[in-house]
């Protein structure tokens, strides 16, 4: 489960994993799992690309529950799904492509374009305007058994 902190501006979460050895683990145990490889087809277990629209799902799904506050009493209905794509760029580099839907039971058109819109502007990762979040790739001090 993800670790709440409070930063005195608002609340923060925080959660880690590590991939090794084929396996991917939350530090809190709550995930373990095989990974695999769509390069490794022998290999079973979840794939980056699987693992990364679960992620953005799972991340677009809570800020849609909070977008749904100010359309509709039946947040619980929200429904976010997500397709992640990786594939490689002609000079070698991984590019990932997600896209999401995000619906709810028993919205107009219009009401879905607010969830859809009120949900894209809460989350770290909107489609439009400036992302809110940061990615840093650094060497480990050292790796442990």
């Amino acid at each position: 489960m993800a670790q709440k902190e409070s930063t005195g501006d608002g609340s923060e979460y925080e959660a880690g994993a590590t991939a090794e050895g084929g396996r991917i683990r939350t530090d809190d145990g709550a995930l373990s799992t095989a990974l695999a490889s769509p390069l490794a087809e022998h290999c079973t277990g979840l794939t980056p690309e699987q693992l990364l629209a679960a992620a953005f799902a799972s991340c677009l799904h809570h800020a849609a529950v909070e977008a749904a506050t100010g359309v509709t009493d039946e947040s619980h209905t929200v429904q976010v799904k997500a397709r992640a794509r990786l594939a490689r760029d002609p000079d070698g580099r991984y590019r990932a492509e997600v896209r999401a839907t995000v619906g709810s039971v028993g919205l107009t058109r219009q009401q879905l374009t607010d969830l859809a819109r009120g949900a894209d502007r809460l989350w770290p990762f909107p489609s439009t305007g400036e992302p809110r979040h940061t990615l840093t790739v650094v060497p480990a001090s050292a790796v442990t058994a």
